[in-house]
């Protein structure tokens, strides 16, 4: 069951990886938008949701690969 912990843990780094690459490239186009809602949605998503979900999933998938969540006898 530890070895499924860590192999997870390396997929939850790899999902925040990911979300903060996906998220990124697709609010960093809206920055400059004309329209003055999208470029203040585009500001929240990059500059407070963005490094609040990677920072989630990264500390997760580390804690799980240093064996943080295993089961002491």
């Amino acid at each position: 069951m530890d070895a499924i912990k860590k192999i997870l843990g390396v997929v939850w780094i790899a999902l925040g990886l990911y979300a903060g690459y996906y998220l990124f490239s697709n609010y960093w186009g809206k920055i400059g938008s004309a329209k003055l809602d999208d470029s203040i949605q585009a500001i929240i998503f990059i500059f407070v949701l963005v490094p609040i979900i990677m920072g989630a999933l990264l500390r997760f998938g580390v804690y799980a690969l240093q064996g943080e969540y295993n089961e002491e006898s």
